[in-house]
């Protein structure tokens, strides 16, 4: 009997050891706040060896993030009381993943289209810009002032975004297949397999920033891409219902414009040469 009473309580403690360990691992779980993102976006995001200029570890690898939309994350995540993790994921697959609850937030120079809201939700917006196009210099589009500058064109822009789609207001436009990424779409550039592809102005002054064959250009007023507010607005991301949503808004509403228009100009000089 006393044998079965000491067997029974082992168990009993045993099982409790376990409940407590689940527990903990749940509540490190809840502590965190898994951001993903492409980082591959300068000078929204990108990949680096080290931890300079305030780059965050990238969960599963010996590598670091940087960028514009690392510096939100880590106002976001401190501002939740959590511990930023910063998930690299690509551009198709972020949608699914924080659906499915891999990452909790996507913090990725995201436009919140009307698409997208249908099974996203969205903060408020922690950034605007408009389209401009990245071209090579000395090119016959150097110096265009219109989209319709680029009739006869071979232009591309990212899969899976709007940008891919206002090529189409371009007449007479040679409209190649979207690319996974903008990295690809500079390499494609540089070897001349197309004549520019569209962006956004921060990935245009960085592009041409961190290669001197490579030129923005900017469309006169009226004479550039139709895009509506939420076409050219940047976004935090969200499952369906994410409770966080209000807070994080609060949370944006405490950066102001000029903290903004800083955490830009730092991400445009810090990025990496090499992307």
């Amino acid at each position: 009997m006393r044998r079965m009473l000491t067997l029974a309580l082992c168990a009993v403690l045993a099982l409790g050891l376990l409940v407590a360990a689940a527990g903990c691992g749940g509540d490190e779980q809840s502590k965190q706040f898994k951001v993903g993102l492409e980082c591959g976006y300068p000078p929204f995001n990108w990949t680096q060896a080290d931890d300079s200029n305030g780059a965050v570890p990238i969960a599963g690898t010996n590598q670091y993030a940087g960028g514009y939309d690392v510096e939100i994350a880590k106002r976001i995540a401190e501002g939740l009381g959590r511990e930023l993790v910063i998930v690299k994921t690509s551009w198709k697959g972020l949608p699914p993943a924080v659906q499915a609850g891999t990452i909790d937030a996507i913090i990725a120079g995201m436009s919140p289209t009307a698409e997208r809201q249908l099974t996203l939700d969205f903060s408020d917006p922690y950034y605007r810009s408009e389209l401009v196009m990245v071209v090579k210099k000395g090119s016959p589009y150097e110096n265009a002032t219109s989209i319709q500058d680029f009739t006869g064109a071979k232009i591309t822009a990212q899969l899976s975004t709007f940008h891919y789609t206002v090529i189409d207001q371009i007449e007479g436009v040679q409209k190649q297949t979207a690319m996974d990424d903008f990295p690809a779409m500079r390499v494609a550039l540089e070897s001349g397999i197309i004549d520019g592809y569209v962006s956004e102005r921060p990935e245009g002054v960085s592009a041409s920033a961190a290669n001197p064959n490579f030129v923005m250009v900017e469309f006169a007023e009226g004479q550039g891409f139709e895009a509506s507010d939420e076409d050219v607005a940047v976004a935090v991301g969200l499952k369906k219902g994410n409770p966080d949503r209000e807070k994080i808004n609060e949370i944006l509403a405490g950066i102001s414009e000029e903290e903004r228009i800083t955490l830009m100009d730092e991400a445009i000089r810090n990025q990496p040469s090499a992307q």
